[in-house]
């Protein structure tokens, strides 16, 4: 059961990868997640719109449609594009593996390490569907901060 969420899609234009971390940051704060695990946060949607941004739609614009939903206390994270999608994702999810290489590769390789789950659906010539769910590890209330501050 959904008990909040948010969809929303915009150009995949790097100024709005900004955007979308902000967004989600301000999203997740109805979460009792601390500062630590919103900066983790903001650097997996960071990695995930880029990579549409940058290897999506390689130089040209499309759509990035990034969802946001409170499920039973935890975050889950939805980002998609419809560009050329994803040959091999065991390959794609090796540290340093790049199809740019000007890029150091380690995007995924973030975004498994920062969320608690992360799913990676991609079909070549169809887009890339990312979901990350993340649940507050230690919260406001056991740090010792009021939610109410």
């Amino acid at each position: 059961m959904v008990d909040n969420y948010i969809k929303y899609e915009f150009p995949s234009l790097p100024q709005n990868v900004g955007l979308a971390r902000t967004v989600t940051a301000a999203f997740a704060a109805q979460l009792e997640f601390n500062l630590a695990e919103v900066e983790e946060i903001r650097v997996a949607v960071s990695e995930a719109v880029s990579n549409c941004v940058i290897h999506g739609y390689s130089g040209k614009t499309g759509i990035v449609q990034l969802e946001l939903a409170v499920i039973k206390d935890a975050l889950v994270i939805t980002i998609r594009d419809f560009g050329k999608g994803i040959a091999d994702i065991v390959q794609a999810k090796q540290a340093t593996f790049s199809t740019d290489p000007e890029r150091m590769g380690l995007g995924l390789v973030f975004m498994e390490s920062f969320m608690d789950r992360l799913e990676i659906l991609s079909k070549p010539g169809e887009g890339t569907t990312v979901i990350m769910k993340k649940h507050p590890e230690r919260g406001f209330a056991n740090v010792g901060i009021s939610r109410n501050c």
